[in-house]
C-alpha cells in the first residue's frame, strides 16, 4: 500500500503530466530552429509577440518559440491550475502551505479598496490605517514638524534592516532618486559587518538623523546588532532621551520596540500574510515615502495594482507575468538553461537585479514540492545582472560567446530623467543592438567577409574568422518603459513577483517560505559563543573546528 501511495504522489509531479510531456516532445522537434529563420519567415513576428500595458511594452519575439510552442506552454499552465491559484491568492486563501498563511502583498496595493479577507476578517481597514499613518509621519518629517532632540530638522534617513527589509527599500529609493526631497539623504545598513555601520555613521550628524529599524520580530540578529550600535552612537552624542526622537520601528513586537526606547506611537505595523521579500509595499517602504514623498509611494502602489489587475483578469495568452514565467520554464526545464540575466539600461534601476535575486531565488530555490516529494526537475534558476552599459564590459562576453546560453531580460525607458546631449540615444542604441546581436549572431562566412572588407589578408581571415563569429540564436526579452517613474516601477516589480509565483505553481512548490535561510543562521548561533570564548567542546567537522581555532589565534 505504501508503494501505491508513493506512485500516486509521484503522478502529481508536473514532469509526469501529459501537458509536460507534450512540451518535451515539441522541444525535441523545435530545439534546433534558428530565430533568424523565424523572423525571415514571418514579417509580423514582432507584432505577434509584443504586449503593451499602460506604456510598459514587452517584446518577447526574440525567443526560440513559435505560436505552437506558446500553445503547448499555455496548456501546461492551464493544466497546472494557474488561473485557479491566481484567484486563490487574491481571495486570501492560505497558499503558503508550510506556514499555513495567506499571501497578500497584493492587498497592500489594493487601490480599489475592495474587501480582502483573512480568517473571515477584512484586512483592508488595517492596511489603510498604516498607510494613513505613514503619510502623516512622512509629511511631518519632510516638512520639519517632527524634529530631532535638539529641534533640528531630520534630513538623514537611515534604514536598518536585512533581506526584504533592505533590498526592496534600497532598490526603490535608488530607482526614485529623481523624486527625492532636495534637502534629504538616505542611507541603508544591512550587513552585520561593522564596516556597514561605521561607513554610514561617519557620514551623518546625530542631530539630523532618523533611524528606521525594520524587523518583524525585533529580534533579527543582524538588524538588532546594527540598531544597538546606532543607538549607542546616538546616546553618546545626544543622551538617552534622544532615542524616542530619532528612532522609529517597523515591527509587530510592541514590547521589544518599547524596551529599545522607541515611542510605540512611532511603530508601524505589518503582517504575517506579507513575506519579507514582498514587503516594500507596506510600512517597510517608509524610507521610500520619506525620500520620494507619500504621493509617489502611492503612485508606485497604483502601478503595482494595475499589474495585479492585469494578472488576475487577463487570459493566459495575453498575460505578461504568465508569458514571462512560461518562457522561463521553457528554457530552464527543456533547454536546460539554469540561469538568466536581468539588465536594466537605466542607472536608477541598477539595484533591481539584486532585488530580483532575492525575489526569485529565495522564492523558488526549492527541491521539495508541496506534497513533500523530491522533485525530478530543475526549479529556481540562478539570476544575475547589472546596469547596462556597464555589464557589456563584464559578463557580456560570456552572454555572446560562452558555451552556455543565458536568456536575458533587457529593460529600457524610452525617456530619460536626465536628457543630456545624446547620452540616452546611445544608451537605447546599445540595448537594442544587444538584443539583435544575441538573436542574429554572426556566421563564420559573415565574419570572413567583414575581415576581408577591413583589408585583412587571406591568412588573417582564416586565423580570425572563427574568433569573430557568434553563434546567435540566444534568447532575450525587451521591456520598454515610457519612463522609470513611480507608477512604472510598481508595475515592473509586481510583474516579476507574479512571474515567480506562476513558476512556483507550475513546479508545485511553495514560493512563500524560505527555510533554506535558517540552517546557516542556527549554526552561526552555536559558533558565536566559541568565538567569544564563552563555550568550547561543541562538535564540528575538522575544517570548521580548525577555522574557529585559526581565527581566534589571529584575533589575539
Amino acid at each position: 500500500r505504501a508503494q501505491v501511495r508513493s506512485r500516486k504522489k509521484m503522478t502529481k509531479l508536473v514532469s509526469k503530466t501529459r501537458a509536460w510531456k507534450k512540451v518535451a516532445a515539441h522541444y525535441k522537434h523545435f530545439k534546433d530552429v534558428e530565430m533568424r529563420d523565424l523572423f525571415d519567415d514571418d514579417k509580423k513576428r514582432a507584432e505577434k509577440f509584443t504586449i503593451n500595458l499602460d506604456n510598459l511594452i514587452l517584446d518577447y519575439s526574440k525567443n526560440r518559440i513559435s505560436e505552437r510552442t506558446m500553445k503547448h506552454l499555455f496548456r501546461l499552465a492551464h493544466d497546472c491550475h494557474v488561473e485557479e491559484m491566481i484567484q486563490a491568492m487574491f481571495r486570501g486563501d492560505k497558499i503558503n502551505t508550510t506556514e499555513k498563511r495567506a499571501v497578500l502583498h497584493v492587498a497592500l496595493r489594493n487601490r480599489a479598496n475592495t474587501p480582502i479577507y483573512v480568517d473571515g476578517k477584512d484586512v483592508m481597514p488595517q492596511i489603510n490605517e498604516v498607510l494613513a499613518k505613514m503619510r502623516k509621519f512622512s509629511e511631518a518629517v519632510r516638512l520639519g514638524q517632527f524634529k530631532g532632540q535638539t529641534g533640528k530638522k531630520l534630513t538623514n534617513i537611515v534604514n536598518i534592516g536585512i533581506g526584504g527589509s533592505d533590498l526592496g527599500p534600497v532598490m526603490a529609493c535608488e530607482a526614485l532618486r529623481k523624486y527625492w526631497a532636495k534637502d534629504m539623504s538616505c542611507f541603508f545598513i544591512s550587513n552585520i559587518d561593522g564596516t556597514a555601520c561605521a561607513e554610514v555613521l561617519n557620514k551623518i550628524d546625530p542631530e539630523t538623523t532618523l533611524f528606521i529599524v525594520s524587523s518583524k520580530t525585533f529580534t533579527t540578529i543582524e538588524t538588532m546588532t546594527n540598531a544597538r550600535t546606532c543607538r549607542k552612537w546616538l546616546i553618546d552624542a545626544l543622551g538617552e532621551h534622544a532615542v524616542a526622537k530619532h528612532f522609529v520601528a517597523v515591527s509587530t513586537n510592541a514590547g521589544e520596540v518599547k524596551k529599545f526606547g522607541i515611542n510605540p506611537e512611532n511603530m508601524f505595523e505589518f503582517w504575517d500574510f506579507v513575506g519579507g521579500r514582498y514587503s516594500m509595499w507596506s510600512a517597510i517602504g517608509l524610507s521610500i515615502a520619506l525620500m520620494a514623498g507619500m504621493d509617489n509611494f502611492e503612485r508606485m502602489l497604483e502601478g503595482a495594482f494595475a499589474m495585479d489587475r492585469h494578472f488576475a483578469e487577463t487570459d493566459l495568452e495575453h498575460n505578461i507575468p504568465v508569458i514571462l514565467a512560461l518562457l522561463g520554464i521553457w528554457y530552464n526545464n527543456f533547454f536546460g538553461l539554469k540561469r538568466y540575466a536581468v539588465v536594466p539600461y537605466d542607472q536608477y534601476l541598477r539595484y533591481l537585479p539584486a532585488y530580483l535575486q532575492q525575489l526569485d531565488m529565495e522564492s523558488n530555490g526549492k527541491f521539495i514540492d508541496k506534497d513533500g516529494e523530491v522533485v525530478n526537475y530543475s526549479t529556481g534558476p540562478v539570476l544575475f545582472g547589472g546596469a547596462g552599459t556597464d555589464v557589456q564590459h563584464s559578463f557580456f562576453q560570456l552572454i555572446h560567446q560562452g558555451t552556455d546560453i543565458v536568456p536575458v531580460d533587457f529593460i529600457i525607458p524610452a525617456i530619460s530623467h536626465n536628457e543630456i546631449g545624446d547620452h540616452h540615444e546611445i544608451l537605447v542604441a546599445n540595448v537594442l543592438a544587444q538584443g539583435e546581436a544575441l538573436m542574429r549572431g554572426k556566421t563564420v562566412k559573415e565574419a570572413a567577409r567583414e575581415l576581408t572588407k577591413a583589408g585583412k589578408s587571406k591568412q588573417e581571415v582564416k586565423e580570425l574568422k572563427l574568433f569573430k563569429s557568434f553563434s546567435g540564436n540566444r534568447p532575450s526579452n525587451t521591456l520598454v518603459l515610457k519612463k522609470a517613474d513611480p507608477y512604472t516601477l510598481g508595475m515592473l516589480v509586481a510583474m516579476y513577483e507574479h512571474k515567480v509565483f506562476v513558476q512556483g505553481v507550475i513546479w508545485n512548490i511553495n514560493s512563500y517560505d524560505q527555510m533554506g535561510v535558517e540552517l546557516g543562521k542556527q549554526m552561526a548561533l552555536n559558533i558565536l559563543p566559541e568565538l567569544q570564548g564563552n563555550a568550547s567542546g561543541i562538535r564540528h567537522d575538522s575544517s570548521t573546528a580548525n577555522l574557529i581555532s585559526t581565527i581566534k589565534r589571529l584575533r589575539k
